[in-house]
């Protein structure tokens, strides 16, 4: 079992940028000091719901500040980027700390942001899996990779710098030759597309066990038909989002992340504009946190373990990326992930 906390920088109610930003990065240091596996970096643009626009860039600060914490993005929004520049920044992180970074990918949704960076709603509609096929490619360890036309048209260029094998630190096992990259999946073709390539998911923290086992079965038949062996498709590591709160009492976690996440959900989720006008419904801030709370780790210790260790039975899936940020509070958070490492994470497998 391998837990991790998931980081969007939010902004709540009252907070500036620099702040939410502070917090961030004091979680993520709290978290190699609390044991915990890894920090899973959210991106966004232009709304206080998450306040880090690039999580590559926030990745490389806390991988010079930390030694042993693996730092993944979840996720790198791909429509709004190149995939050459994406893939160039994630060999790089890979081969200057030794295998620590994980690479999430997602296609993001149908904001402003596309019409910002230029890339268009086509991009986000259709383009995915073009920009995801030339980022693998990107990173396959090929001396040269040209553009397959279409949006991306461009003569072969060197890859630099190349991915061959990265340097372990003193007595690690060798790291992977390419980074690991993780694909988001909120639909069943997103689903389909990542088993096609063999490469795992990241569910999100809006669904429960149930559908994100039904993911996970839907994922395993299409990579089995893609090819993928019955020792890879088994051993695939998706890795299941949520939220965490420890406290003594189960209503008194509860009532932490009542206190604080309806007030930022409101306004973080309000403050998103669609590209073309489209209307986009917005989910009830108070019960979306109750639900939140229903499902996740939310409660004592031994609640967090039970629910851990549920997920995990229910779904196949022993990575997680807990929001640890709920509270809003950068004291109630350090606590919060202290609580983790020290009383959660020793009792599970």
């Amino acid at each position: 079992m391998r837990l991790g906390s998931f980081v969007l920088a939010a902004q709540f109610p009252g907070q500036g940028h620099g702040e939410a930003l502070h917090r961030a990065v004091r979680s993520a240091e709290m978290a190699e000091e609390a044991g915990l596996d890894s920090v899973w970096l959210a991106e966004h643009h232009f709304v206080p719901y998450g306040t880090c626009p690039s999580a590559i860039t926030l990745a490389a600060l806390l991988l010079g500040r930390t030694r042993r914490l693996r730092v993944g993005t979840a996720v790198t929004v791909l429509p709004t980027a190149h995939p050459v520049a994406l893939g160039e920044q994630a060999a790089l992180l890979h081969l200057t700390t030794g295998g620590r970074f994980t690479l999430g990918v997602g296609r993001g949704g149908p904001w402003v942001d596309l019409e910002v960076f230029g890339s268009g709603l086509d991009a986000y509609e259709q383009g995915f899996p073009e920009s995801l096929d030339l980022l693998l490619r990107w990173l396959s360890g090929e001396p040269r990779v040209g553009g397959p036309g279409g949006r991306f048209d461009f003569r072969d260029v060197a890859v630099v710098p190349r991915l061959q094998r990265a340097v372990a630190s003193a007595g690690a096992p060798d790291p992977p030759r390419a980074p690991e990259v993780v694909v988001a999946c909120t639909s069943p073709s997103s689903v389909r597309l990542a088993a096609a390539r063999g490469l795992p998911m990241l569910l999100g923290m809006h669904v429960g066990d149930e559908e994100k086992a039904e993911m996970v079965a839907l994922w395993n038949r299409h990579a089995r038909a893609a090819g993928h062996t019955p020792d890879a498709v088994a051993a695939a590591a998706h890795v299941s989002a949520g939220v965490v709160q420890v406290a003594d009492h189960r209503v008194e976690a509860a009532e932490i992340l009542k206190k604080a996440m309806p007030g930022w959900l409101r306004q973080g989720l309000e403050a998103h504009v669609t590209v073309d006008g489209r209307v986009r419904a917005m989910r009830d801030p108070l019960a979306y946190t109750e639900l939140l709370c229903a499902i996740h780790p939310v409660g004592t210790p031994q609640v967090c373990v039970d629910r851990i260790t549920a997920t995990a039975e229910r779904t196949g899936i022993t990575r997680f990326a807990l929001l640890v940020e709920g509270s809003g509070e950068l004291t109630t958070t350090e606590e919060n992930i202290r609580r983790l490492g020290a009383e959660v994470l020793p009792q599970l497998p």
